[in-house]
């Protein structure tokens, strides 16, 4: 059941006890040794619920230590009520919203959307593509006004300019997308991230953008359509499936959320790339999705300072 019916999603100890099977199936792992299901449950009078002690570290731990969620004021049944919102909503729910949801401030829930779109972000992943595969390449700018969309210039920057975003998006069709977003759209920055996300393999279609054909020559083949010359379709030569995922991506951007700094914006598209990547064309549920997005918060543990003043790694 992934309803927002489900106790999980309104009480604290239903929560807690979900979220130990959920990351521990074989039993209690310790944080700090790694033993698994050496651990002894807490029971005293003034001992918070699921505090574990490990017998062989002597080590005390709860199933929030290490993930998103340690040290958080917020409770548990809540971080995860916010979670399955924001998968349940094909182009995600504001903060404002959850706000109202899940009975919260609107700066708690702004802080919890951020930290959980960091968790679905993909840190180390495997190349997409492959033999046989094709991944369509384009770029998209966010923000400022749509006659502005092809300003060269961000705002802040020598020569002023609209202030756009640029997002370059890699997306196999019938598969995955990848999207990243970049301070300039040209031939080092495309380069960068076709080279170091594809596999050579890979056969690329993309627009006629110049820095392509020789980025294109690297792979198993490349495919071009012109859209200055009105081109959109030459067969299976399209860029259709990722001006698609574009068109979800600003949809989202512009309907629900208004505004998004550029500080943000690589969270956003890690939201929206991994409910693209758990779509229902896929054979994924709402509740598929949910469980899914929950390993996730292993090692990720944000503060407030660390995602408004100290920047991440992209």
């Amino acid at each position: 059941m992934s309803d927002y019916s489900n106790p999980i999603f309104h009480d604290e100890t239903k929560a807690r006890e979900w979220l130990e099977a959920r990351l521990w199936p074989q039993g209690p792992i310790c944080p700090k040794c790694g033993a698994v299901d050496e651990a002894t449950l807490m029971k005293g009078k003034t001992t918070r619920s699921g505090l574990y002690q490990c017998n062989a570290c002597r080590e005390p731990f709860t199933v929030t230590v290490g993930t998103l969620y340690e040290r958080s004021h917020v409770p548990l049944h809540k971080w995860l009520g916010a979670t399955h919102l924001m998968m349940a909503s094909k182009k995600g729910m504001s903060a404002l919203q959850i706000s109202r949801m899940i009975g919260v401030t609107y700066k708690t829930a702004w802080f919890l959307c951020h930290r959980i779109r960091e968790s679905l972000r993909e840190t180390s992943p495997d190349p997409l593509g492959g033999p046989g595969v094709t991944v369509e390449a384009d770029e998209t700018y966010v923000g400022g006004k749509e006659k502005n969309k092809h300003a060269k210039k961000r705002s802040g920057f020598s020569g002023g300019g609209a202030p756009k975003e640029a997002v370059v998006a890699l997306v196999e069709r019938h598969g995955r997308v990848r999207s990243t977003h970049v301070r300039d759209v040209n031939s080092k920055t495309l380069k960068k991230v076709l080279y170091t996300q594809l596999d050579a393999s890979t056969t690329l279609m993309t627009d006629g953008h110049r820095s392509y054909p020789a980025i294109g020559a690297n792979f198993a083949g490349h495919g071009v359509v012109d859209h200055t010359m009105g081109e959109y379709v030459r067969g299976a030569f399209h860029t259709n499936t990722v001006e698609s995922y574009f068109a979800i991506l600003k949809r989202g951007i512009f309907g629900t959320f208004h505004h998004v700094s550029a500080t943000h914006l690589k969270r956003y598209v890690g939201e929206f790339d991994y409910r693209y990547n758990t779509r229902t064309a896929l054979g994924y549920t709402d509740a598929q999705r949910f469980n899914e997005a929950i390993p996730g918060i292993v090692g990720k543990r944000l503060t407030y300072r660390r995602i408004n003043g100290q920047p991440l790694a992209a």
